[in-house]
């Protein structure tokens, strides 16, 4: 046995712009670099804008660090993107001292000049919403907004998560929002950057919906902070290829977002049916995850109508802006009560309520190029459990779902038509007994094998080695 010093631990500074807690993947893979004997923290930020203290956790072997966001920019913007809202206090005050008499005509005439200087800046800021779109979008998310929100908010959220974050070897930012952090701690202390992308950023929700001019400054800032990553880590290969040929990473490394194995026990709950009052047998499709636009919700609902499906209920487990919608729904005679909205459970239970229903469903629309690369957490989160699904016909979701190398795991659907959906649900649905067995085998032998965490966080593991052996370089300072 030869002597020596062990070497120091390899020192992750994460940094990502939420508050961590429902974050699975930055969990995930804390987690993975923690047991593999690396010094992790990660930096997130409070939920609440208005908190003012820095809070840390211990947590699964590493540190959460939440600071908070800048504040003091929201007050001089909320009086410049919104001016004309300062008159009902310039009237009220104009009128207290004009009532004071002499002693208060020289603050009321004051206010006059505040009520005309109020004008000319109402004036001014209408060229700026019709430029960024504000006369389409809501009042409160104009494109002009949004790179304000991103220029003071996230980008000084930004500089205050650098200066609070420990001097690490790798600083590692997940998506756009967390990699300016990573990069301008990088500049602080010597060390890596590693740019984790969960997405096409710039193609997915809101950001989606921005003008080209706005997109093509938000993409060439996202090129110029990727460039200075060691390596690209992203969540399936379709995307992984779009953001290559974009940024041109030195190197890419795929970790889907795949769940730890899991055993079902030998006599499974029947969670979703006794949640919803339902019958033993009664076919459930269930959709869970977030309820939001472009995720197949009411597409799956319509599929309830179609002929050959009046046994079956939808049952859809989760949490989100659409959810009152869905109870509306849920209440419509048409559905026959055929229709359950459930609260979201704890992920540590998850897999079991998943494991109750007959079939997953993933209706996911083809609004974004975003959506139509994915390759959605809840696909995953089924196949492990042992549930077949019903995926978008899109690229990444049909080539694990359909090439899967010991057979379907599933069924393809055209998300935006409830006919097709129901066809591929009642082709599950309609299989014999010995059938859907195997079928179920199948989906669970697929995710023991392939798709599972263990697996994907050794890709991850193994690029941290790497950057282990690689001598730490300052960064070339961040623009903005």
């Amino acid at each position: 046995m030869t002597g020596g010093t062990r070497p120091a631990p390899l020192r992750v500074a994460m940094f990502v712009y939420n508050d961590v807690t429902r974050d699975s993947r930055v969990l995930r893979e804390a987690k993975s670099l923690a047991d593999a004997g690396l010094r992790v923290t990660v930096i997130g930020r409070p939920r609440s804008p208005d908190e003012r203290a820095i809070t840390r956790q211990a947590r699964d072997g590493f540190e959460i660090v939440l600071v908070p966001m800048p504040h003091a920019w929201r007050r001089w913007w909320y009086r410049f993107r919104k001016p004309w809202h300062m008159r009902g206090l310039i009237v009220r005050r104009f009128t207290y001292h004009l009532r004071r008499g002499p002693a208060g005509w020289l603050r009321a005439i004051a206010y006059i000049g505040v009520a005309i200087a109020v004008a000319v800046l109402s004036v001014i800021r209408l060229p700026f919403i019709a430029i960024s779109g504000g006369f389409s979008q809501t009042k409160h998310d104009s494109t002009f907004d949004w790179l304000i929100r991103w220029r003071f908010g996230v980008l000084g959220w930004a500089g205050t998560a650098s200066a609070a974050a420990p001097a690490a070897d790798v600083y590692h930012g997940h998506d756009l929002t967390g990699l300016p952090a990573a990069v301008r701690a990088s500049e602080r202390h010597a060390g890596s950057v590693v740019y984790d992308s969960h997405e096409s950023f710039m193609d997915s929700g809101s950001n989606d919906t921005r003008p080209r001019w706005a997109k093509a400054v938000m993409r060439r800032y996202e090129r110029r902070l990727a460039g200075r990553a060691a390596a690209l880590v992203t969540v399936n290969r379709s995307i992984a290829d779009l953001l290559a040929s974009r940024f041109g990473p030195s190197r890419v490394v795929v970790v889907y977002n795949t769940p730890a194995r899991w055993e079902p026990p030998a006599e499974p709950p029947d969670l979703l049916r006794q949640a919803a009052g339902l019958a033993p047998g009664t076919p459930i499709a269930l959709y869970h995850g977030a309820f939001s636009a472009h995720r197949g919700l009411e597409e799956l609902a319509a599929a309830l109508l179609v002929p050959g499906m009046e046994a079956v209920h939808a049952v859809y487990l989760g949490y989100g802006s659409l959810e009152e919608r869905l109870r509306a729904m849920a209440g419509d005679p048409r559905y026959g009560g055929r229709l359950h909205v459930l609260k979201a459970v704890t992920p540590d239970v998850l897999p079991a309520w998943v494991a109750s229903a007959d079939v997953g469903v993933m209706a996911i629309g083809a609004s974004t190029l975003n959506h139509r690369l994915s390759s959605p957490n809840k696909l995953f989160e089924s196949i492990a459990t042992g549930l077949p699904v019903v995926v978008s016909d899109f690229v990444e979701m049909r080539r694990i779902v359909l090439d899967d190398p010991d057979g379907p795991l599933g069924a393809v659907c055209d998300p935006a038509d409830p006919t097709s959906i129901a066809a591929a649900i009642r082709s599950i649905l309609d299989l014999g007994p010995g059938e859907r067995a195997d079928l179920r085998a199948r989906c669970l032998r697929a995710a023991h094998d392939r798709w599972n965490w263990e697996t994907e966080s050794a890709k991850l593991v193994a690029l941290y080695a790497s950057l282990a052996d690689k001598p730490a370089t300052a960064a070339t300072p961040a623009p903005g």
